[in-house]
């Protein structure tokens, strides 16, 4: 799988769409039957491309867009493969104990309803409700995820 910024995708559909264009290769990623026997032909965009029995997968994520530029490529590999001797999934999220979901109330004058009262943390009349928590993430295997950028 690539999680790629925009620019990276659309060279990849630049890239897939010269391949399958010179190899003349055909087959549901082009057409596809459609009801009453219309045909329908050409393609939106390639997100997945199956070659030798394997697949890749490309995804946009804005996010990459937005740190890394909308002019030069950049993408993400991840393979998502489990481990086939201890079935462990290739990444995964790690927290402190009870530390997923911490809320938070800071509450203004009226506290929770508007009406009551009571102690409060804020003179004004209005309370906020925080959600925070801590999280990180693992790849198992780095040595099968890697990073492409264009310079």
């Amino acid at each position: 799988m690539f999680i790629c910024n925009e620019a990276a995708w659309y060279q990849v559909q630049d890239v897939l769409d010269a391949y399958l264009a010179q190899y003349h290769t055909d087959g549901t990623f082009l057409w596809s039957m459609k009801a009453n026997d219309y045909v329908e032909v050409g393609a939106k965009g390639y997100n997945t491309y199956r070659y030798g029995g394997n697949q890749i997968t490309f995804t946009v994520d804005r996010t990459f867009s937005h740190e890394f530029g909308y002019e030069k490529g950049f993408m993400m590999a991840l393979d998502l493969t489990a481990d086939k001797t201890s079935n462990q999934p290739p990444i995964s999220m790690f927290t402190l104990r009870n530390g997923d979901m911490i809320s938070n109330k800071y509450l203004g004058v009226g506290r929770e309803d508007g009406l009551s009262s009571g102690e409060v943390a804020s003179p004004v009349a209005g309370s906020k409700l925080i959600l925070w928590g801590y999280s990180s993430v693992a790849v198992f295997n780095p040595y099968r995820s890697f990073i492409a950028r264009e310079i």
